[in-house]
């Protein structure tokens, strides 16, 4: 599969379906994440995954709101891998290169996307629907090489395997229920603050180190254990927290607050955040018994993506 002439910098495709932002939603936004901790990474966050890129309009429209300087703001866009000021295509594809998975061959990965799609890592395909880029880690090495379509998994892959994912994302992923059930790894996950690791390798969940957290509630305070499993919803708790309570999750390790004002697309309580070493997070939700995952790449997550539609083999 061919897409034709890339679009590189200088070269827009707003006008080809892009998503913009009107001024009311992205005073939302900001209303959502003020007196928030790191709130303008999470406001930038916000409208990334709403429009796919950061939009100048979006950007100053911030800048009034917050009382951030402009200056501050392309600061922050610019600087971290996150963020993106050129809109990206329909389809986002990520090939891991980490370590694992470039000494399994993920460099080849990169090489047959650009032959089938015709453009190089950071390009998108003139026709706006596919967007290449490379990252470092993606939190499951032990099943390399990983690349990322639109918030879905693909483990394994080989170069065979790349035509059949780009027409299965053009065809909108249309998978069966088992074939997603039977796709669960796990997962590395680190504190965002202190980036000490979360897994707990003295206590196991599935046969796997669980993630381990401290959790509070009306005064009531524990340890939290979680499945590494992407998808599972088993878990252990030092108190029988009830299905409706709300949580505070914080790191064990610096005891720094996970949880923040994001809302869960399952249920709309908060959700806590915890990090990949290579970039991008993983999203729990705050509300015991709601179980819902979503994992967010470097801030290009798929916010209507739920844990059970996110796992995929080819």
């Amino acid at each position: 599969m061919k897409n034709g002439q890339s679009i590189r910098e200088g070269h827009s495709i707003e006008d080809r379906g892009r998503k913009h932002m009107n001024p009311e939603h992205i005073e939302k936004i900001v209303q959502r994440h003020r007196g928030e901790q790191g709130a303008l990474f999470a406001i930038l966050e916000d409208i990334q995954n709403h429009c796919h890129y950061l939009p100048e309009d979006a950007l100053r429209k911030v800048s009034q709101l917050t009382g951030e300087s402009l200056v501050d703001i392309f600061g922050v866009a610019t600087f971290y891998k996150a963020f993106s000021l050129k809109p990206r295509g329909n389809h986002h594809v990520s090939v891991c290169l980490g370590t694992a998975c470039h000494v399994r061959s993920a460099p080849g990965l990169v090489d047959e996307f650009t032959q089938q799609l015709g453009i190089t890592p950071g390009e998108t395909t003139g026709d706006g629907e596919f967007t290449l880029e490379t990252v470092n880690c993606l939190g499951a090495c032990a099943l390399g090489p990983i690349v990322l379509v639109d918030g879905r998994y693909f483990s394994n892959v080989k170069r065979p395997d790349v035509k059949k994912i780009i027409s299965r994302a053009g065809a909108g992923f249309r998978e069966s229920t088992a074939e997603r059930a039977g796709s669960s790894f796990p997962l590395e996950v680190v504190c965002p603050h202190c980036r000490s690791a979360l897994l707990d390798t003295q206590n196991l969940i599935e046969d796997h180190p669980a993630i381990s957290l401290m959790a509070s509630s009306k005064g009531t305070s524990g340890w939290v254990r979680l499945s590494s499993l992407f998808g599972s919803r088993c878990h252990e708790s030092e108190h029988a927290f009830a299905d409706d309570t709300q949580l505070s999750y914080s790191c064990p390790t610096c005891g720094r607050i996970l949880t923040t004002a994001t809302p869960c697309i399952e249920c709309g309580f908060p959700v806590g955040s915890l990090a990949f070493s290579g970039g991008g997070s993983l999203h729990i939700c705050s509300l015991w018994g709601c179980r819902s995952h979503r994992i967010s790449l470097n801030g290009l997550g798929s916010p209507g993506v739920a844990h059970e539609e996110i796992v995929t083999r080819v």
